[in-house]
């Protein structure tokens, strides 16, 4: 069960609300309370995204409890022993007010994602769009100096993500300098200087 968070999320919104119909009022479970209930993931995708008030319904479910307390209507859920919670962040660009309190972080186990290597995503390019395989490795060179300038004036790198959006126009039969300009550095940065370093490095690869 994917939860997309953001700033309007409450925690009546996760773990549910009595709502009204033809025969007076009856409790709708909310995401969490129903992949609490019957042994589902419920994934909190953007998680920082939610208020940090929001997001403490959480703890009684990540600790040795694993439980969630309904308080307006007088349950206590026991999780079911199949039930996972996942959630995702970007971590390094959002600001301090919009972080994990450190009680949130200590409850779960970690994982790091990096880029792929040159190998694997030239591999991911062509397995998802069919682009040649001399084409896709010009995208990856491209997309790694872009990475080397993150923190350097650019606050994100092409992800795969863009490099497949570039392989996609140029299968539709854009040129692939051009296709690489618009999917790749365009909508990663609107720093004249930045796009024109970017640009010049997808003329050289391309050129």
């Amino acid at each position: 069960i994917t939860v997309a968070c953001n700033e309007d999320m409450t925690a009546a919104d996760l773990v549910g609300r009595f709502l009204l119909d033809a025969e007076g009022t009856r409790w709708v479970d909310g995401p969490l309370t129903q992949a609490a209930r019957f042994g589902a993931i419920c994934y909190l995708d953007e998680v920082v995204e939610a208020r940090q008030d929001t997001t403490v319904v959480i703890h009684p479910l990540t600790d040795h409890r694993r439980n969630l307390p309904l308080d307006k209507k007088g349950e206590l859920v026991e999780a079911h022993p199949d039930f996972q919670l996942v959630i995702s962040y970007n971590p390094g660009y959002q600001s301090l007010m919009k972080d994990l309190k450190q009680s949130t972080k200590q409850r779960f186990a970690g994982f790091e994602f990096d880029y792929p290597g040159a190998d694997v995503e030239r591999e991911i390019i062509v397995g998802e769009t069919g682009l040649d395989e001399n084409t896709a490795a010009k995208l990856v060179q491209v997309a790694d100096t872009a990475r080397n300038l993150k923190g350097h004036g650019l606050a994100e790198g092409i992800s795969t993500r863009l490099l497949v959006y570039a392989a996609t126009l140029i299968g539709k039969g854009m040129e692939p300098a051009e296709a690489a300009r618009m999917a790749m550095v365009v909508p990663l940065t609107d720093d004249s200087d930045i796009r024109d370093t970017l640009y010049h490095a997808i003329d050289t690869v391309f050129g």
